[in-house]
């Protein structure tokens, strides 16, 4: 089955009577234009987003039937778990990680990066409070900064894509 847009995330929406079949995905897999996959029920899906990066989030909804959803679920993985005690200590967490070119992401008050061992040692002799958990990597930090968006609109390299 070929699919090439999401329709809504059923954290927003009414999903009522429908049976839900993921499609489990790994956070480093949710800008990809292309994947093959397979739902929880064995059925086979190709994700093709050409004109954009998909963006997937946990919960975004790939296909609807009458009774059925395809339903992105965003596997969890080894993270490194940090809360930072203020926004010095978050600032010099984010500047490590940043130097790293590691993506970070974060939910609540903490930050979270996948487990990287140099990294977790680093992080750990400079003192901050560390877990290591399995944890879904959701709400990644924007870091690129756009453009005009009324400009951006009609210039971008994602448009020019067919």
């Amino acid at each position: 089955m070929l699919i090439t847009e999401k329709s809504g995330n059923i954290y927003s929406q009414s999903i009522a009577g429908c049976d839900i079949d993921a499609v489990n995905i790994e956070w480093h897999e949710t800008n990809r234009r292309i994947l093959h996959k397979f739902t929880n029920s064995g059925i086979q899906v190709t994700l093709k987003f050409l004109r954009e990066s998909p963006d997937l989030k946990d919960g975004d909804i790939l296909w609807r039937g009458e009774n059925k959803i395809f339903v992105v679920e965003i596997i969890p993985c080894e993270c490194i778990v940090i809360n930072p005690r203020n926004l010095l200590e978050a600032s010099g967490i984010s500047y490590e990680i940043g130097n790293r070119h590691q993506p970070l992401f974060y939910e609540g008050n903490e930050l979270l990066v996948p487990y990287d061992v140099p990294l977790y040692n680093l992080l750990q002799a400079s003192g901050y409070e560390l877990k290591v958990e399995k944890r879904k990597l959701r709400n990644a930090f924007k870091t690129t900064v756009l453009p005009d968006l009324s400009l951006s609109a009609a210039f971008t390299l994602n448009s020019k894509i067919p």
